[in-house]
Formats: C-alpha cells, sequence, structure tokens
C-alpha cells in the first residue's frame, strides 16, 4: 500500500556530489521511519542512512557518517540522501526503504563512482 520512486543516481567522480530522491505515495501516514540501503556488486545490502518521520531523528552508517545527509520534504512525500565527497567504494545499486508495520522497497537507482 506504499510505493516509493526513486531518482537522481548516475556517474560522478570520486570527490563528486549526488542527491538521491525517494517519493513516497499511498498510505503514507503509515510510515514510521524512511531510509535508504545500498548493495554493490558481490556485496551484502547494507543499510546507509535513515529518518523518523516523527521527531526527525537520523542514523548514518559509520561508513557515510560526516559525507552524506538524510532529509525529507514532509509536503512533497520525499525524503532526499545529499552525497558528498564519494568514494569508488559508494558505487553500488541504492534503494529507499519505508518501514511501518511492513516494509516497502523502492526499484533502486544506480550509483557509480569512478573515474
Amino acid at each position: 500500500q506504499v510505493q516509493l520512486v526513486e531518482s537522481g543516481g548516475g556517474l560522478v567522480q570520486p570527490g563528486g556530489s549526488l542527491r538521491l530522491s525517494c517519493a513516497a505515495s499511498g498510505n503514507i501516514f503509515s510510515i514510521d521511519t524512511m531510509g535508504w540501503y545500498r548493495q554493490a556488486p558481490g556485496k551484502e545490502r547494507e543499510g546507509v542512512s535513515c529518518i523518523s518521520n516523527g521527531d526527525g531523528s537520523t542514523y548514518y552508517a559509520d561508513s557515510v557518517k560526516g559525507r552524506f545527509t538524510i532529509s525529507r520534504d514532509n509536503d512533497k512525500n520525499t525524503v532526499y540522501l545529499q552525497m558528498n565527497s564519494l568514494k569508488s567504494e559508494d558505487t553500488a545499486v541504492y534503494y529507499c526503504v519505508a518501514a511501518s508495520s511492513t516494509v516497502y522497497w523502492g526499484q533502486g537507482t544506480p550509483v557509480t563512482v569512478s573515474s
């Protein structure tokens, strides 16, 4: 009952920046938390960042802390992930996630960091 549409991925050089967007629709009022996971080739899917829909508290994986910033626009039902100082290790497919009593996944948007 929740649909997530991601955008903003692409190719960027090391040290560059990208901003990912995730627009939620459907039963959006049921969502407690939204965030981002990523999966690099040959690696497991890992949590990157999340934000509470209630108090706005945030979480960041140690690998991205200080470089990535998660934010939300409640009027647009959209969550963003601003990614700065990108490294080759950040190359992955990034998935938007929304959680209530059920976990919903977006289709994924690829991010490639390469020179």
